[in-house]
């Protein structure tokens, strides 16, 4: 353990073991989530990908496909792709962008709104269920840890953007 000063508590040192238990804990819950909520949506009328897509462009509402695979961590292609998929199954529409009539906007139709709030309720129904199973105990600390779990994402992906912004300049791809 690493000790942070002498008024505050020690920081343990987060590498091995530790990080590789969180982050099976992490996938494991992923996993089930995804899985138990197949019961209300067939794995193949609605993929993850799709879901996680429909996610952000619920939080950001005319982002275009660029932006959208830098937040989604995918190839531009892939993104593209995917979106293509989604417009065909009136999920998403492209609006074209003021200015630019190679860019579009992204939002959810409302269909695509309307099959996002089914499965987030989905996931809020099972997840809410064990919940309370767990002990009060439990479940006050994982309600306690949901802001620092956000803090942890939050902080990880702006280390990734700025070794991506790094690794563009070695590269001289970036100013």
């Amino acid at each position: 353990m690493k000790t942070a000063s002498a008024t505050e508590p020690p920081v343990r040192d987060y590498t091995g073991a530790d990080a590789w238990s969180l982050t099976g804990v992490i996938a494991r819950l992923r996993r089930v989530l995804r899985s138990s909520v197949r019961q209300e949506f067939p794995w193949e009328s609605l993929p993850m990908a799709q879901v996680e897509v429909m996610q952000r462009l619920a939080e950001e509402p005319g982002i275009g496909v660029s932006d959208l695979a830098d937040r989604q961590r995918l190839a531009t292609n892939t993104v593209s792709n995917l979106v293509q998929q989604m417009v065909t199954a009136g999920l998403v529409e492209r609006t074209p962008r003021p200015g630019d009539r190679r860019a579009a906007n992204l939002s959810l139709t409302q269909s695509g709104t309307e099959i996002l709030a089914a499965w987030q309720a989905a996931n809020d129904r099972r997840l809410g269920q064990a919940l309370e199973r767990l002990p009060r105990a439990y479940r006050n600390a994982i309600e306690n840890a949901v802001p620092a779990l956000a803090a942890l994402a939050a902080l990880l992906e702006s280390d990734d953007k700025s070794q991506n912004r790094d690794q563009d300049r070695q590269n001289g791809t970036r100013p």
